[in-house]
């Protein structure tokens, strides 16, 4: 069966809604890169349409680091608004909403990648938390939010546009 990503694009604007989690284990946060780009970006995709965005977090963190985490709970809704200057989107004026979600930690940074996106090898990268500042990581809301104490879920929005 064929999968359709959530999203649309319509002359020079994108809009996705993405499922994504924040996996933090022994002080550190976990996310992907990859060969072609120059920066750091939080593990999670597109939702299917279909599908719920847990379920989506579920199967992308399963796809990108070949375990099975648990959720936790959603803890952010992120609207953010971009200009991507890479790839197939570039000089798209974006817009994605995102669910992350909190996973629940297993205690081990051990994990089973072999995961490729558009073709190219992603890596997974286990980040300080407390040194996010010296990465160029997406989103830049994380460092903050990993170092405040939260209850419910926060609404952030960020503004990237040039």
């Amino acid at each position: 069966m064929m999968e359709y990503d959530c999203g649309l694009r319509k002359e020079n604007k994108w809009f996705r809604y993405r499922a994504a989690a924040i996996i933090v284990e022994d002080g550190c946060v976990l996310f992907a890169g990859n060969e072609r780009e120059d920066y750091y970006y939080s593990i999670g995709g597109a939702v299917h349409m279909g599908e719920t965005a847990e379920d989506a977090v579920k199967r992308e963190v399963f796809e990108e680091t070949g375990i099975e985490y648990e959720v936790d709970h959603l803890a952010v809704i992120h609207e953010n608004f971009f200009n991507e200057n890479v790839g197939s989107l570039k000089g798209m004026d974006c817009h994605e909403v995102a669910l992350y979600y909190l996973m629940k930690p297993r205690g081990t940074q051990k994990l089973n990648s072999n995961s490729y996106t558009l073709g190219v090898k992603e890596n997974m990268y286990w980040l300080p938390i407390d040194k996010l500042d010296a990465y160029k990581a997406f989103p830049t809301f994380m460092k903050d939010y990993l170092q405040t104490r939260h209850t419910g879920i926060e609404h952030i929005i960020t503004d990237e546009r040039i």
